[in-house]
């Protein structure tokens, strides 16, 4: 299934893609793409339901992040070795870890806002993982029935902040609308191999990024494997699987994006997201 959520910032509600592609409101049905609903047990209730008898939702209707409710957004840093080697940056021994805030998630085409005093903002197209059922110890054989589904995220980067700043990484990566996640949910009996899945992202018209996650590092069963040694995995919680080469900060010279830049990005099977860079409209100083 292909899981959506639909309306207003912060007044999302749930919904569906039909075997058609058109969307489907799912409120009666459920109260959010959220908690228990993620369940293998919630999920099936859903697969039960009969789209056709769902209202359709209006076309031009604003996308949401596709999943809510979320407790921890996640991060995988220089998880591919080429993205590494762009940087500089050596390829760790264990998965390296920081948090996005969940005030940075918001819907797949809303605006990547450049915030005050940015000179370096930067795109990452990646893998984000959804946790679909509670993980605490868990195996890599088997942390994948942990899943709900996968979705396509921007992990939207400030250079400066998360690099020449004092302090970790957390702070650039998590200005607002630094998270774009969706368009969809898609669940994870849909996706055969989430190892084997080609990404790309697009500046302006031209490709940045091509890769795939065959050159993880460390795949998506091993990093839910090793964060929930350290820290219990819910419902809803994100995991943002690292990106391939292509980022601005690995071009020569850099380039970052500035207001008015487009971007567009994706993951095969799970949608495109487009994206139009803006200045913060609240990024005046007082």
């Amino acid at each position: 299934m292909k899981l959506i959520r639909f309306g207003p910032a912060g007044a999302e509600k749930p919904g569906l893609i039909d075997a058609g592609g058109k969307a489907r409101d799912l409120s009666a049905v459920v109260p959010d793409i959220a908690g228990d609903t993620l369940s293998d047990a919630g999920l099936a209730a859903i697969r039960a339901v009969d789209p056709d008898r769902l209202p359709l939702v209006p076309t031009g209707t604003r996308l949401g992040a596709c999943v809510g409710g979320t407790g921890k957004f996640i991060c995988i840093g220089l998880n591919y070795s080429d993205h590494a080697a762009e940087g500089g940056m050596q390829v760790p021994d264990e998965p390296i870890i920081f948090h996005k805030a969940t005030s940075a998630i918001c819907g797949p085409d809303d605006p990547i806002i450049i915030p005050r005093g940015s000179d370096k903002t930067d795109w990452e197209v990646e893998l984000a993982v959804i946790i679909g059922a509670r993980a605490k110890y868990v195996s890599e054989a088997d942390a994948l029935d942990h899943v709900a589904g996968y979705a396509v995220t921007n992990d939207v980067s400030e250079r400066a902040f998360q690099l020449e700043r004092s302090g970790q990484w957390t702070k650039g990566k998590s200005c607002d609308n630094f998270g774009q996640l969706g368009p969809w949910l898609v669940t994870r009996d849909e996706v055969a191999d989430p190892q084997d899945l080609s990404m790309w992202l697009t500046l302006n018209g031209e490709t940045m990024q091509q890769g795939s996650t065959r050159t993880m590092v460390f795949g998506v069963a091993r990093l839910i494997s090793h964060l929930s040694q350290f820290m219990s995995l819910h419902p809803g919680d994100v995991i943002s699987t690292g990106t391939p080469p292509g980022v601005g900060m690995g071009k020569k010279p850099p380039r970052y994006l500035r207001p008015g830049d487009v971007v567009e990005l994706g993951i095969d099977g799970l949608g495109t997201q487009h994206q139009t860079a803006i200045a913060d409209p609240e990024g005046d100083s007082a």
